[in-house]
């Protein structure tokens, strides 16, 4: 083989797990696997904290015992009935913000792409506090009208970003002035209610755990449970896509119709986790573009942005709860200021590099 060739025959590092019939196959880093165990212990430790701590301390053999179905009455009620529901409930927002994060980010080509920057979160609290407001309407009706309006909200972005050719930068730009003009109808309903019902609005707006119990973790999990395997699935193609749409289409890739399958799945994780939570803000921001670093992968990873953003939530929830005492302050406070410090420093972060 000639230099030149070698050259070419570049290696890619990883291993290649197949399917027992060859139909479905992936290739891992170890650099990815490890940072995905990592993740994932960090993870534990912090939920296992979280279960243990507080007001009331569970001693480990009692929360194991109450985990597994044999503990006693009064673990049982702290850990299952107030500590598991809003535990799961950040997990899974978290995971789901995460993955939203990283699959917009791959699509659009930029850092900043995420569904509380473009408007996806956004309309997904329009869609929320109109039912909160206008209608009354109780916590199924509220869950139907976040994914209602982060979908409408979507369609809108993607409709006019796709006008003029690729959406790429497009999609960021039109997405910030969709999700500013969301955010002041939001602020108008919140100015036409009545006092009661504006506080409570205006708490939701901020993102919180308190207060979750099973009736929201029961169908975020559904949903979560639903739409991580499809990203995953269809996630392979995100680095071809990152090639460019003619050159994903010239390797087989169907660029249209997989561009808009990701933004869908991307759109219904968000309107998800607003629905459960309300609208966290920077977790699908950071979350990706950490896991990104840590992996230092060139090519999206799902996965570990999925671990990292449930690990960046209920990490912010557990320091909000213990950090407060008995202030029970929304875990939005945290990401918002936590967030506000990693955009400040991606936009300094990316201005040099574009000067270099």
């Amino acid at each position: 083989m000639s230099p030149a060739g070698a050259g070419a025959a570049r290696v890619v590092p990883g291993w290649v797990l197949r399917s027992p019939g060859g139909r479905l196959s992936g290739r891992v880093r170890p650099r990815t696997l490890a940072v995905g165990v990592v993740l994932a212990v960090a993870l534990l430790a912090t939920s296992a904290v979280t279960l243990s701590t507080g007001d009331y301390p569970v001693p480990l053999r009692d929360l194991i015992g109450s985990l597994l179905g044999h503990g006693d009455p009064a673990s049982d009620f702290i850990v299952i009935t107030l500590r598991l529901p809003r535990l799961l409930a950040g997990l899974l927002v978290g995971a789901a913000l995460g993955v939203s994060g990283a699959l917009l980010q791959s699509l659009s080509g930029n850092p900043l792409g995420s569904p509380d920057i473009v408007g996806f979160t956004s309309g997904a609290a329009t869609g929320a506090l109109v039912v909160i407001i206008v209608t009354g309407g109780d916590l199924r009706a509220i869950s139907v009208g976040a994914v209602t309006g982060g979908v409408a909200a979507a369609v809108l972005v993607y409709l006019l970003a796709l006008r003029g050719g690729s959406p790429g930068l497009r999609l960021i730009l039109v997405g910030i002035g969709v999700s500013a003009m969301l955010v002041a109808a939001n602020y108008y309903l919140i100015t036409r209610a009545r006092l009661e019902t504006a506080l409570a609005a205006q708490v939701w707006l901020t993102g919180s755990l308190n207060g979750r119990g099973w009736e929201q973790v029961r169908p975020a999990l559904v949903a979560v449970g639903v739409l991580l395997p499809a990203a995953l699935a269809y996630g392979r193609r995100l680095a071809l896509l990152e090639l460019g749409d003619d050159a994903a289409a010239a390797l087989g890739v169907p660029v249209r119709r997989t561009r808009l399958l990701l933004v869908g799945v991307s759109v219904a994780l968000a309107a998800v986790a607003t629905a459960a939570a309300g609208p966290i803000v920077f977790v699908a921001l950071a979350a990706p573009h950490l896991a990104r670093r840590l992996a230092r992968s060139a090519a999206p990873t799902i996965l570990p942005a999925a671990l990292l953003g449930a690990l960046l939530l209920v990490g912010g929830d557990l320091l909000t709860q213990r950090a407060f005492g008995t202030r029970q302050l929304p875990v939005g406070i945290t990401t918002g200021a936590l967030g506000g410090l990693y955009l400040a420093w991606l936009l300094v972060h990316e201005w040099r590099r574009g000067r270099g």
